[in-house]
């Protein structure tokens, strides 16, 4: 299956999914990811991606509550239009958030800044496969700023669905480190 096919699956699949499947399975992939910040002391500069609600995306926003209320360092992305790349946010002090183009949440007030600290980072996708690659929207956005980083930052994948066994990959593509699931963690092995 070429990468349009599979989004348009993974579109549908994740539409079939009511409001309060997606709160209550985001709330399961939450609990799976402070279970893993817990074992990890040493992590505490943490990247969310902000969810499209009309997309069915998971839910990020309670566990950037959790996170703040802990005193994590917490950043996000937004387009910058102009360079067609994602600049960092420092969202650590953020109390609210406005609804934003495409229906992304937009942090009020929140300063840019260069994405030296960031340890972890939470990636959006519609499908991956077991070895860590995954299938975005297709605008490339989040590989172009994972290949700007230029060091070891874990990447971690938040998912509904299982893997694919193989998706098709190309050049750009930067794997994930591992995948939470709400029933598993997957962890890809290079």
């Amino acid at each position: 299956m070429n990468k349009e096919d599979l989004r348009q699956q993974y579109r549908l699949k994740r539409m079939g999914l009511s409001t309060e499947e997606v709160r209550d399975l985001s709330g399961k992939i939450s609990d799976k990811f402070m279970a893993y910040l817990g074992e990890h002391q040493e992590i505490r500069h943490v990247h969310l991606f902000l969810p499209i609600a009309r997309f069915h995306e998971v839910d990020t926003l309670p566990l950037f509550y959790k996170l703040q209320d802990l005193g994590y360092s917490l950043y996000t992305s937004r387009l910058n239009p102009s360079e067609e790349n994602l600049e960092t946010l420092n969202i650590s002090s953020i109390k609210g958030f406005d609804s934003g183009h495409w229906g992304i949440p937009v942090p009020g007030q929140a300063a840019i800044e260069a994405p030296d600290n960031i340890q972890l980072l939470l990636i959006p996708l519609l499908a991956y496969d077991k070895k860590g690659y995954r299938i975005g929207y297709g605008k490339g956005y989040y590989d172009k700023f994972l290949a700007t980083l230029g060091r070891d930052i874990i990447k971690v994948g938040l998912s509904f669905f299982p893997p694919e066994d193989h998706i098709p990959v190309e050049p750009h593509d930067i794997p994930m480190d591992f995948c939470i699931t709400p029933k598993d963690v997957f962890f890809f092995y290079r």
